[in-house]
């Protein structure tokens, strides 16, 4: 016989196909296996560089700040909970903790809801892109310029806050404008008028009707003189008979120097729209004038018998400024105000998206059966949007919680703790002048147990919607 070779057949299986090369009747399903090791360290070797950041950026510095948590400001004593023994009895911090537990309270659900009304509201307008994108226009604002923006908004000053402006202008259009003269006051040594206890000025000596009576002050800047203004003349006594005292109020100096105190001088300029009143002898107010663009006045309708000139303290009242927002009573809303601004368009996008989504057949077969737009609102569109809201509103939870810029930028340094939160009382103990980083990363600490929670749930409701 010749010696001859031939292939090996491959090998089978019973009643089946034949076996790949490489697999043996032992490893089922081995190269299998081989291909999802492989895919794994390849997989493994792509986010090598992702979960080393994420370690270095994430990972490390909790670690780090739950150790140094147990340390004290030098970081060389152990100290354990001391640090978090201490949190809890600052009253800071606990001013701290209640101010974080307003914002949560308020601005999510806030947010969450204004966001739908508008979604709702422009859903059928043509121009709903462009409003949806103006609104949308804040997020891309750093916060440090919005807190800026806020900051010379929320100004005391009218002619510098734009709130205050449009809150006096209000003001004046429904009580009328108010004019006084905060720093007018008596000439010193002029003993004919004497301070009331209340801010006001009378007469030392009363005055029958049929008198006049001049009442000469200073101290008033002329940038704070009215344009309406005008040179004051000394009235004339009234007829006998008439009841009525007659007088003017004046600024009792003349530009340029000269002039006698007391005496109503060339060039000197009356005060307008002051309250001037007559008060009997039992001190009773028995008139009442306002004072003439000269500064000219006349009581009328009085009866024989002596009268004391009275002005009133609110003439010399502070004129209505607005609303202080930046006072230690508004300041936490009015950041919640700026932040807001800011964070609604965020809101709106997302809730509009939800509601593009909604399928429309459910919303008309609602209304052929005759529920109104509130009722297709309050029982359709609110669950169906359910999923939508509850990402929106947890995920305000999580920003409100971290929330630091703007509280540092608006708030004024005088009431800074008034608005303080958590995050900016961990900065504020670590590095804004406390120097004491253990306290600081026990507060740090304190701040990821109570945003965790929200970031698990959160979590939790995109993977059940992706399911």
């Amino acid at each position: 016989m010749s010696a001859t070779t031939s292939a090996v057949p491959p090998a089978t299986t019973r009643g089946g196909p034949p076996r790949p090369p490489g697999d043996t009747p032992g490893r089922p399903g081995a190269p299998a296996r081989r291909a999802v090791r492989r895919r794994r360290r390849i997989a493994a070797v792509f986010l090598f560089p992702a979960l080393l950041l994420l370690g270095a950026l994430v990972a490390y510095p909790i670690v780090f700040s739950v150790i140094r948590s147990m340390y004290d400001a030098s970081g060389d004593t152990f100290v354990g909970v001391g640090n978090y023994t201490t949190m809890f009895q600052d009253p800071a911090t606990l001013r701290a903790i209640r101010n974080s537990a307003v914002w949560v309270v308020f601005a999510p659900a806030l947010l969450t809801g204004l966001g739908l009304v508008l979604a709702v509201l422009t859903e059928k307008i043509r121009w709903k892109t462009a409003f949806k994108l103006l609104m949308f226009m804040p997020m891309a604002i750093s916060f440090l310029a919005a807190g800026i923006i806020f900051r010379l908004a929320y100004e005391q000053d009218p002619q510098r806050g734009v709130l205050n402006a449009v809150t006096v202008g209000i003001h004046d259009s429904v009580q009328g404008e108010s004019v006084s003269f905060p720093t007018a006051k008596a000439r010193l040594g002029d003993k004919r008028l004497t301070k009331r206890p209340d801010g006001g000025y009378r007469t030392a000596r009363s005055a029958a009707p049929g008198h006049t009576v001049n009442l000469g002050l200073v101290g008033v800047a002329p940038k704070d003189m009215p344009h309406a203004a005008r040179p004051a003349a000394a009235a004339a006594a009234s007829p006998a008979g008439h009841g009525e005292l007659r007088g003017v109020v004046y600024l009792d100096f003349t530009p340029g120097g000269g002039g006698k105190p007391g005496v109503v001088d060339r060039g000197e300029r009356g005060l307008p729209k002051l309250a001037v009143e007559a008060v009997d002898s039992h001190g009773k107010v028995a008139a009442t004038a306002t004072t003439g663009a000269d500064g000219s006045y006349r009581l009328t309708g009085l009866a024989p018998g002596p009268y004391a000139v009275q002005l009133p303290a609110k003439d010399f009242a502070p004129p209505y400024e607005g609303i202080a927002w930046l006072g230690p009573t508004l300041i936490t809303p009015a950041i919640i105000g700026a932040y807001m601004w800011i964070w609604t368009g965020f809101a709106l996008v997302l809730i509009g998206a939800g509601l593009s989504s909604m399928p429309r057949d459910v919303l008309e077969a609602a209304r052929m059966d005759g529920a109104n737009e509130w009722q297709v609102f309050h029982r359709i569109t609110v669950p169906l949007l359910g999923p939508v809201l509850g990402v929106v509103f947890v995920t305000m939870v999580i920003n409100v919680m971290k929330v630091f810029d703007l509280v540092y930028i608006i708030a004024p340094g005088p009431v800074q703790q008034d608005a303080n939160v958590l995050a900016l009382q961990m900065w504020l103990v670590s590095f804004g002048g406390g120097n004491n980083q253990g306290l600081g990363s026990a507060l740090g600490v304190l701040l990821l147990l109570l945003v965790v929670p929200a970031m698990a749930l959160n979590i939790r409701r995109f993977r059940r919607s992706q399911k």
